[in-house]
């Protein structure tokens, strides 16, 4: 569920680069969404997964790493919340893209491995990940993914029983 998550904002980053020279509305909502899409992302991460990892890593360096990440990229969504248009904005958006890669590689490339052998765990997690997206989403007005979310649960149990993926990471 987290890949996946990554992988929408990754798009979501390059759509709002397409359309730099196009309708500012489209743009402001593309910019709105990407910034919901990372709050409720990184709450998830703060309250459920990265106290987990703190459990079951033998070193917390990374989660306190993945933490610093967090209150930056925070600190830039805050200001496109109340950002006009321009270029300012548009850099703004360009910086938050670098940090978010930043971040994706160390969780997907140096975290997740580590916690990959501990799939049940994983996969109740993952459960408890999706519930509480659905609620933050809700509270932020944003379109829920329920049937989504439901159908990646799905398919990561179904890619367990081929490798050793799980729904958290997936």
């Amino acid at each position: 569920m987290l890949t996946a998550d990554h992988r929408k904002v990754e798009k979501l980053f390059q759509q709002y680069e397409r359309q730099k020279d196009g309708d500012d509305e489209a743009r402001r909502e593309l910019r709105e969404r990407i910034c919901n899409e990372l709050t409720v992302h990184a709450q998830i991460e703060e309250e459920l997964f990265y106290p987990w990892l703190r459990e079951n890593l033998d070193d917390s360096e990374p989660v306190e790493e993945a933490l610093v990440e967090h209150q930056s990229a925070k600190a830039l969504i805050a200001q496109l919340q109340v950002a006009g248009v321009g270029e300012t904005t548009d850099a703004k958006v360009k910086v938050l893209s670098e940090y978010i890669r930043h971040h994706v590689n160390e969780e997907e490339n140096e975290i997740f491995p580590q916690v990959r052998d501990e799939q049940e765990e994983l996969d109740e997690l993952g459960q408890e990940l999706m519930a509480r997206k659905m609620e933050l989403m809700e509270e932020l007005g944003m379109e829920t993914e329920e049937g989504a979310g439901k159908e990646q649960m799905v398919g990561a149990s179904q890619r367990k029983s081929r490798s050793a993926g799980n729904s958290v990471t997936r």
